[in-house]
């Protein structure tokens, strides 16, 4: 409902000629690491960040990106690049390790015509799958039924991320 609210916040506001914020949400919690837990980043270093979706197509959708605003993964340098993808590794990993799933979505929407929410900064989606997650809510209602509640996922990721540091070679919080 938040989100929903939110919607029909940003329409008026928009409809009114009034600024609706910031439009690169990712860049806003890149800029305030000191706001990592109110704004859900499981994990930051000095490259980038591991954080919950706060829109989840399931529970424990994660997103990952860079800190430096691009719109492609090509836009990057190779090493950039090459931290981008062991990002993703980590965000599988934590996915697998705290809710095993059986099936991961792993992927990237590059510009608005496919389907990215936030084409000016590329990032990439990790989301668990579990056989019967879409159903009636989702596919004719076009509702999505989180069973947890984000704050609670974060916790499960965290707990997850500080008892596994050894294998995954990411220091940083």
């Amino acid at each position: 409902m938040a989100y929903i609210r939110g919607l029909d916040a940003a329409s008026a506001e928009a409809k009114a000629g009034q600024p609706t914020g910031p439009t690169n949400f990712l860049a806003e919690y890149w800029a305030h690491p000191e706001r990592d837990h109110a704004q859900l980043v499981i994990h930051r270093d000095a490259r980038g960040m591991v954080l919950l979706n706060r829109y989840p197509y399931t529970n424990g959708h994660l997103l990952v990106a860079l800190g430096d605003a691009r719109p492609s993964i090509a836009d990057y340098d190779p090493d950039d690049r090459a931290h981008f993808w062991r990002l993703v590794d980590l965000a599988m990993d934590l996915c697998q390790a705290t809710f095993r799933p059986q099936g991961l979505n792993v992927g990237l929407n590059l510009g608005r015509a496919a389907g990215a929410g936030l084409p000016e900064h590329a990032h990439g989606h990790v989301v668990p799958r579990w056989a019967g997650d879409t159903n009636f809510m989702s596919v004719i209602g076009e509702v999505r039924m989180i069973p947890d509640a984000l704050e609670r996922t974060w916790e499960a990721y965290r707990a997850e991320l500080a008892g596994s540091r050894s294998r995954t070679g990411f220091p940083g919080t």
